[in-house]
This record gives structure tokens, C-alpha cells and sequence, in this order.
């Protein structure tokens, strides 16, 4: 299916041309065909030869329901610009082209309509010098006349061309459906429509209202009233809704595939536009369907910071317009270059974002975004809309390789000063290298640890140490660790008790120096032996009967149960033995 809208007229005569093509009547209200206006959206579809089936969105087109207008013609692809030979170029068709150009409309077709009331060849000429400045270039032009039915057949035939022409829609993509109507069906509750401008939809799909983030489930699905199970992009579908959010969707809410998007209140912009630099403080965003007030701060000549009144599910590269509703005119279009900007708070940060936006397309650049956070999480930037550039380097985090390696020398620089400012206890806590480098996890600092080998760092009882971290044990330290290794030296598997631990003035902070420095070994909680016992102890115990018992292990070892049940704890931890059941063990390896 393609999907065009009908715009530039602002009579009824657009609403003939679409009854004339369609067969069907898209004005939906009474007033509308009494009047002779239309006042809100209007929805028909037909077959064309070589098009397949075509459905037209037919926008109003009076100055004062423009934003009718917009919340129709967001998310479709396409124009059918329509144009009466005897009234020639309006008002309406100047702000309708307007808005065409700001939301990048590239694929249209120009009907001058009433052409026998008139002679079409001069306001035709006129119309396609107008439109060729914008997006929309160059045209195809079809006089026609909708009450006679002069002209429909050609007017089809370029529509079947224009469609041809239109880019293949992404219906793999993450789904994001701006509501343009809801209504209640007795029987099956609320109903929403839109166009589905990429994605595909599904019954029985949970999808997530972005106003409120609450979920609904698609109880059921139709397509040009007709029932599916699924619908590709590009299409009008109605979507009957169930769940605690459906019955308050209205106009200008989306429905978003869920935990792929991310909803923003704050975002920055290029500026296209005659009259962007000139902004008001205070305009419209129109994006989708959604109306939303926003507040313009300006940054540099083509960019700018909005901050709006409620979030909206944006992402990188979206185009919408701002309107100034008071003065019936469109300032600017807009692409969205960042939808997680950083806040502005020092002096002189507007213009420093400026140049930072510079270089900023509007395209998804993975690599470019990555460079600009320097640190983002992988599903984060695909919410953006952002393809990742690399895998992450702990759990979700993408990294930026230059910023990284800041990150890995500012750790080493942080480790190497906690060292130097506590000798007796030079591990650097690896919560306190978070908070020094203002990382968001703990995995972060893990990762940095094994980034790179030079200079090579230590993860090690949740503290980091350093190639030269070892502690700087004092003469009285020294001087009780040299007693424990004399009283090791003759029994090297019977540790001190916690009371001669406490008479040589080794508390456990103490211990814990030592244990740094490599004077001694810790196998347990104030259990402390010779550095290498433990590799020793594996060797002796190797020389049993495989496999041996605790009791086997603590008579071999000459030592008591206190000290052999953490130790073989330790061996088992190492790998050098392994544990069979309650009481028995075996050797991984001969050690030593």
C-alpha cells in the first residue's frame, strides 16, 4: 500500500478530486460536506493500474486549522498538491507548501483542478515555479477537472509513477505510530489510526503509549477496513487497543514498540528555514501528529535547543517543523541532531555546543555519537536511533577508544596518588576510582583494570593496586611480620592465634598492609601463613592417596582444624584441589 496526502487546496475542490478518484466520500462530517470545507482528517483509498491500492489522507486547508492539517501529513511519505485553475495560488497553498519543504516532502504531484472552469496552463506554471524551490522539486503537473472527469485517468497514471518512485519503507524497523484519531467501537473498546510510516504491526503485540510509558495490547488489526493479522509500512491502519492506557490516547500520542525508544523533553535542532534565525522565544513543534509548545533557545546561526512542554518519542535524524501559531506561519524546519543533549549551566556552554553541533548531520552516526558522549549505553543509543559502532566494553557501555584511554590513564594517575598518600594501604577502593572518573558502574572500573596491560593494574578485595602499590610496611610492622615468619618457619601450616596476632600489634588493617606488601599470605579471616604455603601444601597433600580426607589433610600438614579447613577453602578456590563431597578431596595438579 502507498499512502499520499491531499494538500493546497482550500475548498472542497481537494474533496471532489479525492471522491472523484476514490469513489469513496473522505469528508467525514456533516458540516463539512454542508459547508463545503473540510474541517479535519479525511481518509480514502482506491486501486490505480501498476500502484497496487493507494490510500489519500485529505488534509484540511483553511489558515485556521493548519494544525489539522500537520497532525495528518507528519508521517506520510507523499503529496497529491492540488491547485484550482480559476482561483489560482492562495494563501493556504503557500503556507501548505510551506510546510511540505520543512517536513523534506520529496515525492509529489501538482492536479490543477477545475480546469474547465478555467485555463490551467498559466496557474500550473506558476505552481511548479513555486514548488520546484522547495523539497519537492520538480513535478509532475495534471490538469484536471474532478466533476467532468477530464484528466483522472492521467492524474492516475502519475500517481502510479510517483508511488514507483517512492523509497522501499524499512519494515523491520521499530515501530512508532503517530495517532491521528481515536474513538470508542462498543464491543471491542478504544480504536486508534494512523500511518504506519515504518515498522510493521502485529495482533497480540504489546506496544507502549509514549504519553506515560503504560502498555496495550493490539486486540485486533484493519487495514483499509479491512481485518489482518499483520500490517507492513507504509500503510493506514486501525489498531483496536487493550489495556489501562488505551482509553486515554488521543491525537498526537504514539504507540512505540517497547524498550526501543526513548521519549525526550529536551533536544537539539538544525534550523531550515528563511526566518530561522530569527525565532520567536515561544512556538509550536509540530512532530507526527503531536502539537507541542516548545521553548526556543538559539546556539548558533542554524541550531538551537528546544525544551518542550511534554516529551516526545524522537530520535536522531526525525524531521518536523516549529509553527507560530499566532502569526499563521512556518519559521523553520527542523532535524533533530541530539535527543540526550548535555545541560548548559556554565558560562559560555551555548556557544560551546554550538561548534560541538557543527559537525553534526542529523544522520545516525554511531561512530560520531559514540565520540560526542564518550561513554553510552549500546541500547541507549539504538533508542536514538543510532546504529552501535563496536561491541561494548562492559555489559551495555559503549566507550569511546580515545576517551577510554583518558579513563585508563586517569585510574593509573588516581591509583599511583592513593598510593603515595596511604603507603600501609595503597589499594585505591575501585568505588572511589568510580566516583574520581564520575563513572555510572562498578563494571566500568573493572573493565579499565584489564583494558591494557601497561601499566599493569590489579582488581583484587574491591581495591585496585598498581604495578609499585605495594604497601611501605613501617619498622614495627616489619619487625612483628619477621616474628611471625620465625614461628612459620619451624611449623609452616600452624598460623598464629588471633590473640598473637593482637600481642604483635597486627590488627587486621595491619594484616591486610602485609598481606599487600607480600610478607605474608592470607587463606582465610585471621588465618595468615608464608607467602607460597598454600602452592607447598598443595604438593604435600598430592603425595596421599587420592582422594583424601580433611583429617588425612590436617595430619599431613601438622596442623590443626582451625587453620586446614580454610587452606583446603583456599586450594579449592585456586584450583589446586578439588572438592568430591563433605569430607574428601583430591589434587587438580601436583604444585610446586
Amino acid at each position: 500500500m502507498h499512502v499520499i496526502a491531499t494538500a493546497g487546496h482550500v475548498d472542497h475542490g481537494k474533496s471532489t478530486l479525492v471522491r472523484a478518484l476514490t469513489g469513496m466520500e473522505p469528508d467525514r462530517w456533516e458540516e463539512e460536506r454542508r459547508r463545503g470545507l473540510t474541517l479535519d482528517l479525511g481518509f480514502a483509498w482506491t486501486s490505480l493500474p501498476g500502484a497496487g491500492r493507494v490510500a489519500f489522507v485529505d488534509v484540511p486547508g483553511h489558515e485556521r486549522l493548519v494544525g489539522n492539517m500537520l497532525a495528518g501529513v507528519g508521517p506520510v511519505p507523499a503529496v497529491l498538491f492540488a491547485v484550482a485553475a480559476d482561483q489560482g495560488w492562495q494563501p493556504q497553498s503557500e503556507e501548505h507548501l510551506a510546510v511540505l519543504d520543512a517536513l523534506r516532502v520529496r515525492h509529489g504531484v501538482l492536479a490543477v483542478t477545475r480546469a474547465d472552469l478555467a485555463d490551467p496552463g498559466p496557474v500550473g506554471e506558476d505552481a511548479l515555479a513555486r514548488i520546484a524551490g522547495t523539497s519537492l522539486g520538480k513535478v509532475e503537473a495534471v490538469p484536471v477537472s474532478a466533476v467532468g472527469g477530464d484528466g483522472l485517468d492521467a492524474l492516475r497514471a502519475a500517481l502510479a509513477r510517483l508511488t514507483d518512485a517512492l523509497p522501499e519503507p524499512d519494515r523491520d524497523a521499530d515501530v512508532r505510530l503517530w495517532v491521528d484519531r481515536s474513538f470508542t467501537v462498543r464491543g471491542r473498546g478504544t480504536v486508534v489510526t494512523g500511518t504506519l510510516a515504518a515498522g510493521t504491526l502485529r495482533t497480540g503485540d504489546r506496544l507502549v503509549a509514549a504519553s506515560g510509558g503504560r502498555a496495550v495490547r493490539v486486540r485486533g488489526l484493519q487495514s483499509l477496513k479491512e481485518d489482518r493479522e499483520e500490517v507492513g509500512a507504509v500503510a493506514r491502519v486501525a489498531v483496536n487497543v487493550h489495556g489501562a492506557a488505551a482509553a486515554g490516547l488521543r491525537r498526537g500520542d504514539a504507540l512505540l514498540a517497547p524498550d526501543r525508544w526513548l521519549t525526550t523533553g529536551l533536544l537539539d535542532v538544525r534550523l531550515h528555514g528563511d526566518a530561522a534565525a530569527d525565532l520567536p522565544r515561544h512556538l509550536v513543534l509540530h512532530a507526527g501528529s503531536a502539537a507541542v509548545p516548545a521553548a526556543v533557545r538559539p546556539l548558533g546561526a542554524d541550531t538551537a535547543r528546544l525544551t518542550l512542554e511534554r516529551p516526545l518519542p524522537l530520535r536522531v535524524g526525525d524531521v518536523a517543523l516549529l509553527r507560530d501559531p499566532g502569526r499563521h506561519r512556518i519559521p523553520a524546519g527542523i532535524t533533530v541532531l541530539d535527543v540526550r543533549p548535555p545541560r548548559l549551566e556554565r558560562r559560555g556552554a551555548g556557544r560551546a555546543r554550538a561548534r560541538e553541533l557543527e559537525e553534526a548531520t542529523g544522520t545516525a552516526d554511531g561512530a560520531a555519537e559514540v565520540r560526542r558522549r564518550g561513554l553510552v549505553r549500546r541500547a541507549e543509543l539504538l533508542a536514538m536511533g543510532v546504529r552501535p559502532p563496536a561491541e561494548p566494553v562492559a555489559g551495555d557501555w559503549l566507550a569511546d577508544p580515545g576517551h577510554w584511554a583518558g579513563l585508563r590513564s586517569g585510574l593509573v594517575r588516581a591509583v599511583e596518588e592513593h598510593a603515595a598518600r596511604h603507603p600501609m594501604d595503597p589499594g585505591l577502593p575501585a568505588e572511589a576510582a568510580r566516583r574520581a572518573l564520575g563513572l555510572p558502574e562498578l563494571a566500568l572500573v573493572r573493565a579499565l583494570v584489564d583494558a591494557a596491560p601497561r601499566p599493569p593494574l590489579e582488581h583484587r578485595d574491591g581495591r585496585i593496586y598498581g604495578s609499585s602499590t605495594r604497601p611501605e610496611l613501617p619498622p614495627r610492622v616489619r619487625k612483628a611480620v619477621e616474628a611471625v615468619r620465625a614461628e612459620l618457619g619451624t611449623a609452616p601450616f600452624r598460623a598464629p592465634e588471633a590473640h598473637r596476632l593482637a600481642e604483635l600489634g597486627l590488627t587486621p588493617n595491619v594484616v591486610a598492609a602485609a598481606v599487600a606488601a607480600g610478607a605474608l599470605l592470607r587463606v582465610g579471616d585471621g588465618i595468615v601463613l608464608l607467602p607460597g604455603a598454600d602452592t607447598r601444601a598443595a604438593g604435600l597433600l598430592a603425595r596421599l592417596e587420592q582422594p583424601f580426607t580433611t583429617s588425612e589433610a590436617r595430619r599431613a600438614l601438622d596442623t590443626t582444624r582451625r587453620v586446614v579447613i580454610p587452606l583446603l577453602e583456599h586450594l579449592d578456590a585456586r584450583g589446586l584441589t578439588v572438592r568430591l563431597d563433605s569430607t574428601r578431596r583430591r589434587c587438580e595438579r601436583p604444585a610446586g
